[in-house]
């Protein structure tokens, strides 16, 4: 059993003061009785919660995936910026969502927002080496020779040398496109991989992070919840 308004903050309605305001208005229902009490106890799994007369129900997280467009940075506050979190309905921003690591803004793609510190700590996480697919169209020719090279690692341009990455050619020509898959994420990383040989990225989109692919129906500036069973994979590989 919690306090009512513990629950009610942790589902993201307010600070604490604000939350024992809205008890006190009389404006919360459990199980069809108004309290007034913010130290009430209740389950909120099982007994019956309103708002102004709606009902709500209890999450702690939520997950999202996005296809992230253009032109928007993954923070949850820039001063000059848009930000992803502009595209979310308020029925999510009350839960205080933060991306699980960044795009740039110029790249497009998967992106995961949860307020599941826990989760996405473990997604970013170095010692976890979670694996990050990438379609990348390449101005320039990248041959066979290039999977070797990228699979013994990469040293950029402030000497650091890459973890193995798994190069696959899907078309060579004087605009290759390839997958990349890396197991770090410096930054501005696949770009400078491809700096490295002589080469300039011209378009880069996150196709895969972990067990989760990006979901083709959704168009740029869409989302969607994760599903149950795709908030259990990542929760397993972690």
């Amino acid at each position: 059993m919690e306090r009512l308004d513990k629950i009610l903050s942790n589902m993201g309605y307010g600070s604490r003061k604000d939350v024992k305001k809205i008890i006190k208005e009389g404006r919360v229902e459990i199980n069809g009785e108004i309290i007034y009490k913010n130290d009430y106890k209740i389950n909120p799994y099982t007994d019956e919660i309103k708002l102004d007369g709606e009902e709500i129900y209890f999450r702690k997280y939520v997950y999202i995936m996005m296809n992230k467009p253009k032109g928007l940075v993954s923070s949850t506050d820039d001063p000059i910026n848009r930000t992803v979190l502009e595209l979310l309905d308020e029925e999510y921003l009350i839960f205080n969502p933060f991306p699980a690591g960044r795009l740039d803004k110029d790249t497009e793609g998967l992106l995961i927002l949860t307020n599941d510190g826990k989760l996405a700590h473990e997604l970013l996480s170095p010692k976890k080496g979670v694996e990050k697919t990438y379609y990348v169209e390449v101005d320039g020719y990248v041959e066979e020779e290039h999977k070797k090279l990228f699979n013994e690692g990469v040293t950029l341009d402030d000497g650091y040398k890459t973890l193995s990455a798994k190069l696959k050619i899907i078309e060579s020509g004087f605009i290759s496109k390839v997958e990349l898959t890396i197991k770090e994420g410096k930054f501005h990383q696949v770009k400078r991989m491809f700096q490295a040989i002589d080469m300039e990225v011209i378009y880069l989109k996150r196709i895969s992070m972990g067990p989760i692919k990006l979901d083709e129906r959704l168009e740029l500036g869409q989302y969607r919840e994760l599903a149950e069973e795709e908030i259990k994979l990542l929760k397993e590989k972690n």
